[in-house]
This record gives structure tokens, C-alpha cells and sequence, in this order.
């Protein structure tokens, strides 16, 4: 399935929420959980900030569906994120049974964009979500956000060189 004007109303708002995460002091990525009749569930951002790295929207998605949503309703619902599923998030998105995943951004893409300011990588590889969880129905990246993203990961980079 291809990403349709439909996707893009969610995935503006999954940016939105990474501009708020950044703005906020944490890494540009945020989502937003739908459910199959379209209607917003749930919507987090990253918050790893606070010295906890597994604060990914992503992950606390997927927690909130396993406590507050059926296995049938998990399985049709539809996970719309900023950039694509780093492999913790991609794992608990399949553990829980969550649906297909939209994302603006891949791996690939920000992981280039961290790579040409001279950031390091991070403590895990970045996977595609089809290597982690190869059940899971995925599309992406939109290239209609693209530059926005890119300009988001631009931020972060400058902001974490000036912390080092």
C-alpha cells in the first residue's frame, strides 16, 4: 500500500510532535496511534532527554495499545511515525501485535543526516523494520517530508556538537 493523502494528515502530525520533542530538548521523533476507523488513539513523542533511552514514542505506542486496546483492534490499527522504528521499537510493535507502520523518514535517511555532521552512531544498529519485525506491513519514507525532517535532524546534530 502506498502512502496516500490520507497517511500524510497522520504523519504531519507525527512531525509536529518530533519539532515539540526537539523543541523540548529530546530527538526529533514523534507518532501517532490510529485506529482503523481513522480516529487518533494516542500520540507520544521522544522524551529521552531525561537520561532514558528507551523513551521512544514508538515503545510507549505500543505499551499503551497492550494495556488499553484488543488483540483484533492491535492487529488493524496503523502506527504513523516521524522516521522509521529504531529495532526496540520495531520488536515491541510486533510483540504487542500492532498493525502497519508509516513513516516519514527511514532509517537509512537519519542515519545519513546524523553521519554528515559528524555525530556518532548510536549504541544500536539501525535496522529496517523488515529485518526486525518481516510481519509487519510498513510504508515510507514520504518524501513530501523529507526536507522538513532533514532540517529537524540539522537542529538536533548543531545542538548536540555544541554539547560536546
Amino acid at each position: 500500500m502506498a502512502i496516500d493523502a490520507h497517511d500524510l494528515t497522520f504523519l504531519f502530525r507525527a512531525v509536529e510532535l518530533a519539532r515539540e520533542a526537539l523543541d523540548a530538548g529530546d530527538e526529533p521523533f514523534g507518532s501517532v496511534l490510529v485506529d482503523e476507523s481513522g480516529r487518533v488513539l494516542r500520540e507520544d513523542r521522544n522524551r529521552v532527554g531525561g537520561g532514558d533511552e528507551t523513551m521512544h514514542p514508538e515503545f510507549e505506542l505500543a505499551r499503551w495499545a497492550a494495556r488499553n486496546m484488543t488483540a483484533d483492534a492491535r492487529a488493524t490499527a496503523t502506527v504513523y511515525t516521524s522516521g522509521e522504528h529504531c529495532p526496540m521499537c520495531s520488536a515491541a510493535h510486533a510483540w504487542v501485535g500492532l498493525g502497519r507502520i508509516v513513516y516519514a523518514a527511514s532509517a537509512a535517511q537519519t542515519n545519513g543526516w546524523r553521519a554528515a555532521r559528524g555525530l556518532p552512531a548510536g549504541p544500536v544498529e539501525r535496522l529496517p523494520i523488515s529485518v526486525v519485525a518481516p510481519g509487519i506491513p510498513t510504508d515510507g519514507p514520504a518524501p513530501q517530508l523529507e526536507a522538513t525532517l532533514r532540517d529537524l535532524f540539522e537542529q538536533q546534530a548543531i545542538r548536540a556538537l555544541r554539547r560536546m
